[in-house]
């Protein structure tokens, strides 16, 4: 998998520009706010139709203009694929190979990325919905078409949620029923969603323990475990009718995946509250790079390697440990300071105000 080709117009602060990437490590340098961050951020667009920063539609687009576009000319198993992305305030329309209403499963079958940040450090250090989120995006990367489950989870859980708020803390029998019907659809998607991410979890830890080593200097075993809401039942369903006068309490759906948490032990101690920054800062790369490595065994491709500013908040040893790290492909990294020593880009892209310089 490689992206041979991208073109942005208007997206954040480039106008137009056009691309070409080699095979292997691009070095995206310049000061900030050149538009490194929004180089890499389009790329992964093209992939989730999402920005990995958060950003909505109409904050990607260029001030003044009433749309952006990304493009990208992709190479797969020895084929050419053509993304093409249009972004404006609440739309968003993707194309592959020139047909409309591509979807993300689509993109993510055509593309595949991995990214890098300095706010990854919250995995380790946020809420239980950072973990949910990693683990849910690798699930999605493992096998594009469960996005289907991510998509169905967050349709019932509105649906529920909706009644609940209707009712208005009253079990009438209507709502009964139609709550019956409602904690079916969630204990099916939900058990599903829940043994998948039990799945990655286990085959995880492993590697995530093996990739925490090779950066701190010394062997650590890191647990990675997913923690189900309804782990005291028998199943979802049997919580989930435990659950349902608390539910119509407090009006919203108490008991689900979307309660779920995922694990990080640290030599055996909790690494959200136990482990120092920097170990902190280590596992959270740990765990990105123990995903691409088990996307790209089990997919037999590894993903596009999207680095962004990732260098700056580690030190001479750390740098070096990740640098020998790196995973074979393509791969973009941003700097605002010299790259570090030991990398060596096959193609170095200088940017400044949203433009690439010549």
């Amino acid at each position: 998998m490689r992206l041979r080709r991208l073109w942005l117009t208007d997206f954040r602060n480039h106008g137009h520009d056009e691309l070409e990437l080699p095979p292997g490590l691009t070095a995206v340098t310049g000061p900030n706010g050149a538009g490194k961050t929004a180089l890499l951020e389009a790329i992964g667009f093209l992939s989730t139709l999402s920005s990995f920063r958060g950003a909505t539609g109409d904050l990607l687009v260029r001030s003044g203009a009433t749309a952006a576009v990304v493009r990208g000319e992709v190479e797969r198993d020895g084929r050419e694929l053509l993304i093409e992305c249009e972004i404006s305030a609440g739309r968003t329309v993707a194309q592959l190979n020139r047909q409309r209403g591509a979807r993300r499963r689509d993109l993510l079958d055509a593309l595949r990325v991995s990214v890098f940040t300095p706010d990854d450090l919250v995995l380790v250090k946020g809420g239980p919905g950072e973990r949910r989120r990693f683990l849910d995006d690798a699930m999605v990367q493992l096998r594009p078409r469960d996005d289907a489950l991510r998509l169905e989870l967050e349709r019932v859980l509105r649906q529920r949620n909706t009644l609940l708020k209707q009712a208005g803390g009253r079990l009438t029998e209507e709502v009964g029923l139609t709550l019956d019907v409602w904690d079916q659809k969630l204990a099916a998607v939900g058990e599903e969603i829940g043994a998948r991410r039990a799945e990655i979890a286990t085959a995880l830890a492993p590697l995530v323990t093996e990739a925490y080593g090779r950066l701190a200097g010394v062997p650590v075993e890191v647990g990675v475990t997913h923690r189900p809401s309804w782990a005291g039942s028998a199943d979802l369903a049997t919580a989930l009718a435990a659950a349902r006068d608390e539910d119509l309490r407090r009006r919203v759906s108490t008991v689900g995946p979307h309660r779920d948490d995922i694990e990080l032990v640290l030599g055996g101690l909790p690494a959200r509250t136990q482990a120092s920054q920097g170990e902190q800062r280590s596992l959270a790369l740990a765990l990105r790079l123990g995903v691409h490595r088990l996307v790209a065994d089990r997919v037999g491709v590894p993903p596009v390697l999207l680095l962004d500013d990732v260098f700056s908040e580690l030190d001479a040893g750390h740098s070096r440990a990740l640098i020998e790290l790196l995973p074979q492909g393509q791969a973009l990294l941003t700097t605002a300071s010299d790259l570090p020593a030991g990398i060596e880009p096959e193609r170095r892209l200088s940017l400044a105000g949203g433009k690439i310089l010549p």
